[in-house]
């Protein structure tokens, strides 16, 4: 298939099982190499040459510097790596949202595959799998030191195959099987629905032509009321980010005006920030906008979640985001293989970072439906090894647990399923929204600016 040379950075929390979200870009100069570079590359070849010569078993000089490279790069942060045809391969398959697998996002966590988050609509989400669960064998065989790739691999293959995942999930006793049948994955990355005269708009991706999208979901839902909605719920939560482009693209359709975002890498100064800018014209019309997120809305999500936060334009609802305030470009080494980097670290309209911290919500709102809400642990940036470190610092509260003691969050998962509420975060989120379409304009209470 072939690649299209899109210059697009990425904005993705973790790898995507069966596809990563990548983004070519023109190739780095090199830099120049001094003397004490030349004798750690000394150094270098020595271990090589004694590891080829004198090591047990024969390994093949491929495997020898394919380690060495994962090895460099894995001492960065988590998400600069090598790619090679493989990767490639995936690289057209999520930009454009399809792609074959099981819908899971995944990371590497000291040697185990750990779920950022399962995919609406898949097999993985209808299966019940749920962030922070770990996969420690697939069919049986164990997954625990291997590399992300190799299980990716092995999870990914024909539609209507199976594959049996054995999951250990924090806070039960013995670990369970799951048995998914692989299919491929359409991605929807933009759904709609009207309920109760509010226009929910449930974002799951930011993929080619997920803005376009959104502004397709808003017209169509004052089609189908015939008028316009009381306002819009925008569903951010389990959302893993993506495009750079695509969020920029989205919280446009929210804004009348302003900065989007901003990003500077190495070297950039004050007077050589990129910023990306809203055009004239919201979308919504101003209407009220409620923004659910949740330990997995991630980098191009925390970038539309934080925009309209800066700019009072929505109020934040949920649970403190993932927290990735970094972009990835792809820089293209050979025909086949390339370089996924982090180059840089993006800032919201205030100044703020993301990173480590994350979106904290205007009014933090627990999934009172998950009856495991309180045990399950948060997986978030911070948690990551060598996560890059906010140059602004991070309030030691921000990284403090979510759930306080909270009279109005006192129901359990037993007691809301009796009265047919499946999804708690959402419920709030409407109740609270018809309140703010009630209010006059003026008494309604904005996002806290920052």
């Amino acid at each position: 298939m072939t690649k299209r040379p899109v210059r697009a950075p990425l904005l993705t929390a973790a790898l995507l099982l069966g596809g990563i979200a990548l983004v070519p870009a023109t190739t780095a100069g090199l830099a120049a190499v001094d003397s004490a570079t030349y004798r750690e590359l000394d150094q270098f070849m020595n271990v090589f040459e004694r590891v080829r010569s004198e090591y047990v078993d024969q390994v093949d000089d491929e495997t020898l510097i394919r380690g060495a490279i994962d090895g460099m790069l894995s001492s960065l942060d988590p998400h600069s790596g090598f790619l090679d045809a493989s990767d490639f391969d995936n690289l057209t398959a999520q930009t454009d949202g399809n792609y074959g697998g099981l819908g899971l996002t995944v990371q590497m966590e000291d040697g185990a595959v750990k779920i950022v988050t399962p995919t609406e609509d898949t097999p993985a989400f209808r299966a019940g799998l749920k962030a922070g669960d770990y996969i420690t064998h697939l069919n049986g065989e164990l997954v625990f030191g291997g590399t992300l790739d190799e299980a990716v691999r092995q999870m990914r293959g024909d539609p209507g195959t199976t594959v049996r995942l054995t999951i250990v999930r924090p806070g039960r006793d013995e670990p369970f099987d799951v048995t998914l049948t692989r299919e491929v994955i359409q991605l929807r990355p933009v759904k709609w629905e009207v309920r109760d005269n509010v226009g929910l708009i449930n974002i799951n991706a930011f993929s080619n032509d997920t803005g376009e999208a959104v502004v397709a979901a808003v017209e169509a839902i004052d089609r189908q009321l015939g008028h316009r909605p009381l306002g819009y719920i925008v569903d951010l939560r389990s959302n893993p980010g993506g495009l750079l482009p695509e969020a920029i693209k989205v919280s446009d359709a929210f804004l009348e005006g302003g900065e989007v975002v901003s990003q500077r890498g190495r070297g950039r100064g004050r007077g050589n920030i990129e910023r990306y800018y809203a055009r004239s014209g919201d979308a919504t019309h101003g209407l009220p906008i409620i923004v659910l997120i949740d330990a997995g809305s991630a980098s191009a999500a925390e970038i539309v979640a934080g925009a309209l936060q800066d700019h009072g334009r929505a109020l934040v609802m949920g649970e403190r985001s993932f927290g990735k305030g970094s972009v990835q470009t792809v820089l293209p080494l050979s025909q086949n293989s390339a370089l996924r980097l982090t180059t840089a670290r993006y800032y919201l309209p205030s100044g703020r970072s993301v990173q480590e911290g994350g979106i904290e919500p205007d009014i933090a709102v627990p999934q009172l439906s998950d009856a495991d809400y309180k045990t399950r642990p948060r997986f978030r940036e911070a948690d990551l090894r060598r996560h890059l470190v906010n140059e602004a610092k991070v309030e030691d509260g921000v990284l403090e647990e979510d759930e306080k003691a909270d009279p109005r969050f006192a129901q359990t998962a037993e007691q809301l399923e009796r009265a047919g509420i499946d999804d708690f975060q959402l419920h709030y989120a409407m109740q609270t929204l018809r309140r703010l379409a009630a209010a006059p304009a003026g008494g309604r209470p904005a996002a806290r600016r920052r």
